[in-house]
């Protein structure tokens, strides 16, 4: 199709729902769909481009292409990319050639490097990757190449899974206000869940993961410098990114990675802050947020002891004076009988360290909680639910197959049910004097009256 193209492109195909493609080309496949599906749903294409601070408005027209040849193109820039998105509002007009992997295969820096050249030449604005790995952020890009390059083209990265997402999303919050074009996003929902799509979750952590925990078992030390530590930690990072997108989907909410403003914007610090914490606590922690949920949900993975825990902290209710009455108020709120490995931390005022009973031993002697601390009351509790793994924690794939059952079952037998205290609204005791009294009141003690 060379007709009705973008004036700085020669050859290009408009994306299509039903693309005329081998069934061995499932990368070309899945790209077209998509691509079209975002023409057409102004819902899909208005939540992903908000990711890269695109507005779709009432008027704005999308287009979309697939196989594209560039004008601008030198015989060291005969790469093909995948798709072109054109954004027309008025008579501005936004462009972002679009290049993507599917299954397996990953992107290279090298040739996103001469995407960002060819996007040059040409007038496009930016360059969005797709692939099965995962970044924090659309502006967080999975490849560190990328990110410390000079060149001014700025690249997005979506995962195939967080497009998934972000449809499904539409769907369940019934945000998708035409009947046919919600038909189409199932469509692609469907599509996209099945096997043949090549669209899949983090699965595995690579194999420096069993190094660093033989490191860690045989008594050594993490160092600053370990490649098998930043290696460990690009690939948390992905699979956090994947926990969220889980949540998500089961919680038919949007949930993110809480960051701190510094790692969320430099990708770099969150690499050196994260390894100074693995190395000097043979942890890897992230934080959930879960929308209206009481409390963030923490993640720790602890390398020495091989475990897995997840948990919420709450304040206490400064209504209620006892150390009982306040873990009563606890108490109540985990509704779930199945207690097992879950655990109550009691943080208490000043210097005095933090207690903890499992959540059994409290249902069956609440004193306990006292014992030692008879004139105090905790200002905070820390919920949470500890998994020993064992072997199984060293292991690439069921380490992961067990953190993903792990979190979503903490959330959903307590975490879910939790509610954060907060103050009572102050209320008129019914002693005191009535609107004209105070007046009154008023007038006296001043010695004068306005009138």
């Amino acid at each position: 199709m060379t007709g009705n193209l973008p004036e700085y492109l020669v050859q290009g195909e408009q994306a299509r729902l039903f693309p005329v493609l081998s069934t061995t080309s499932k990368e070309g496949r899945t790209t077209s769909i998509v691509l079209a599906c975002m023409a057409k749903v102004s819902e899909l294409a208005t939540a992903l481009l908000a990711s890269i601070d695109q507005k779709v408005g009432v008027r704005s027209q999308i287009d979309t292409y697939t196989e594209v040849v560039c004008k601008n193109q030198t015989e060291k820039l005969k790469d093909r990319p995948d798709g072109l998105i054109v954004l027309r509002t008025g008579s501005r007009e936004w462009r972002a050639l679009v290049e993507t992997k599917i299954g397996n295969n990953e992107l290279s820096a090298e040739q996103i490097e001469r995407y960002r050249q060819l996007a040059k030449n040409n007038g496009i604005d930016c360059v969005i990757t797709i692939s099965n790995q995962f970044a924090t952020t659309p502006q967080a890009h999975p490849l560190p190449d990328v990110t410390k390059s000079r060149s001014k083209i700025p690249v997005y990265h979506w995962s195939w899974m967080y497009i998934l997402t972000e449809a499904d999303l539409l769907l369940t919050q019934d945000n998708v206000a035409d009947k046919d074009q919600r038909i189409l996003l199932n469509e692609m929902r469907r599509f996209l869940s099945h096997d043949s799509a090549g669209v899949k979750g983090f699965d595995r952590m690579p194999k420096e993961w069993t190094e660093l925990n033989k490191l860690v078992s045989s008594g050594g030390t993490i160092s600053a410098r370990s490649a098998d530590a930043q290696v460990v930690l690009s690939s948390w990072h992905q699979e956090t990114r994947d926990l969220a997108l889980i949540l998500s989907r089961l919680t038919e909410t949007g949930v993110i990675e809480r960051l701190s403003r510094k790692n969320r914007n430099e990708p770099a610090q969150r690499l050196k802050d994260e390894l100074t914490h693995l190395c000097e606590r043979q942890q890897l922690t992230a934080v959930l947020e879960v929308p209206d949920a009481a409390a963030p949900i923490d993640i720790t993975v602890d390398i020495m002891r091989r475990s897995i825990d997840v948990g919420m902290t709450l304040r206490a209710p400064e209504d209620k004076v006892s150390t009982k009455a306040r873990v009563n108020w606890m108490l109540r709120q985990v509704k779930t009988s199945n207690v097992d490995g879950v655990f109550l931390r009691l943080l208490w005022p000043g210097k005095n360290d933090p207690t903890q009973h499992s959540l059994a031993e409290i249902r069956e002697d609440i004193d306990i909680v006292t014992s030692g601390k008879e004139h105090l009351a905790p200002h905070s509790f820390h919920i949470f639910r500890s998994q020993r793994l064992g072997g199984r924690f060293t292991q690439q794939t069921n380490f992961i197959a067990d953190l993903e059952d792990c979190v979503p079952v903490f959330y959903r037998d307590v975490g879910s049910n939790l509610s954060a205290w907060k103050r009572s609204a102050p209320k008129i005791k019914d002693d005191r004097p009535t609107a004209g009294e105070v007046s009154a009141i008023a007038v006296d003690s001043e010695g004068f009256d306005p009138a």
